[in-house]
């Protein structure tokens, strides 16, 4: 059974940086991606970013693309969302995921979770 735990949420000002980490128990697939969602209170969870963990492409959704970084260590089963010039709108619950290595902005598609690490941007 693969876990994901996150870490690294928090509370932080507007136009701060935060890191976040996921750390992965064991390799559930040959060929996966690794995403980070978040949700806000009343929408629905969106897909922030992701990693091919075979060959690094990345995705970033539209309202992250040039502050945030998603990346990953091989080494050590963990992947991370670096977050610059963070903005109240990106108020939320972050969560990793394992998800399909090509349809992996469907989250019907992520087979695990994490438990989701609180980030909050004040003003």
């Amino acid at each position: 059974q693969v876990q994901l735990v996150e870490s690294g949420g928090g509370l932080v000002q507007t136009g701060g940086s935060l890191r976040l980490s996921c750390a992965a128990s064991g390799r559930p697939f040959s060929s996966y991606a690794m995403d980070w969602f978040r949700q806000a209170p009343g929408k629905e969870r969106e897909v922030v970013a992701a990693i091919n963990w075979s060959t690094e492409s990345t995705y970033y959704g539209d309202s992250v693309k040039g502050r945030f970084t998603i990346s990953r260590d091989n080494a050590k089963n963990t992947v991370y969302l670096q977050m610059n010039s963070l903005k109240s709108a990106d108020t939320a619950v972050y969560y990793c995921a394992i998800c399909h290595s090509v349809y992996y902005t469907n989250p019907e598609l992520c087979n695990y979770w994490g438990q989701g690490t609180q980030v909050t941007v004040s003003s």
